[in-house]
């Protein structure tokens, strides 16, 4: 008599089945992103719409416009608009992930529906990064045109647009925010979110070089220290912005060959902080 033996082969590998999961998780939130784009769009402008409407136009328009002169509000104008676009690529990645993350692991535990994909515990984290980092991209591109016209008549922002920084840059600033964003997200609790805004995100913000090049703080000085220009260096946003500056005008700005290692290490600090954080608030 013969036997027939059957045997179980799996239709697909364990990579090709993460590399599905991967791309469907980040999917889904592109169509949320979708379906909710309006507010999005709103969330994106207010602030830098808000930046250049009083520093751009009501300043000068009240004789108070930054820099004094026209020439200067122009030189203001030039240096401010690349930093509201960097800006706002780091609050895109605060508000998308570190915002999110608080929600998904509060009381609903929502993130336990994420982590029954059938991948690795740790590429649900790369998809929220990825996703992330995309929706940074967006949102770059919605604030540049907006900040480049906002502003009273006789100051303009010279704008010059460096394509090879613009396509590198951007996208390399948007993934080192949004692992920044997967960082805060898994570090602080729910309840502590004004915590991480008001201890974290706003010094950021303030020493990050939106208002100023970083060239600019040489004269802050304590005996013959460069102590707040030093300092400084510790935040990434300076170099977000710095980047924006090369890839956007002819503004002094940071060497390029320090800018692109730092963000490319503060992406890697960020992601495998923000990885090991997340696995161990998922187990928990």
């Amino acid at each position: 008599m013969t036997t027939l033996r059957i045997e179980a082969h799996p239709t697909r590998s364990a990579t090709t089945a993460s590399r599905a999961a991967l791309a469907g998780l980040i999917l889904r939130d592109l169509t949320v992103l979708k379906k909710t784009f309006g507010e999005f769009v709103l969330r994106t402008l207010i602030q830098p719409f808000l930046l250049c409407f009083v520093f751009l136009y009501v300043f000068p328009k009240i004789g108070q416009a930054v820099g004094g002169s026209s020439a200067g509000a122009t030189g203001f104008a030039t240096i401010l608009v690349p930093g509201v676009v960097g800006i706002s690529i780091m609050f895109q990645g605060v508000q998308s992930i570190a915002l999110a993350m608080a929600q998904e692991f509060g009381f609903t535990r929502e993130i336990e529906d994420r982590v029954q994909a059938p991948c690795p515990i740790w590429l649900v984290a790369v998809s929220k990064v990825l996703s992330g980092s995309v929706q940074g991209v967006i949102a770059a591109a919605i604030v540049f045109p907006i900040a480049a016209v906002v502003h009273a008549a006789g100051v303009t922002a010279t704008v010059s647009l460096h394509w090879l920084e613009i396509v590198t840059l951007v996208p390399l600033a948007c993934v080192a925010m949004a692992s920044l964003g997967l960082v805060l997200g898994t570090s602080f609790e729910p309840r502590n979110i004004g915590l991480m805004f008001g201890f974290v995100v706003l010094p950021i913000t303030f020493l990050g070089g939106t208002y100023y090049p970083w060239t600019h703080l040489a004269p802050v000085t304590i005996g013959h220290v460069h102590w707040l220009q030093t300092l400084v260096l510790l935040n990434p946003l300076i170099y977000v912005n710095e980047g924006m500056r090369a890839a956007f005008t002819d503004a002094p700005h940071m060497h390029l060959y320090v800018i692109y290692p730092v963000l490319v290490g503060f992406a890697t600090l960020f992601l495998s902080i923000g990885l090991r954080n997340f696995r161990r608030r998922v187990l928990s």
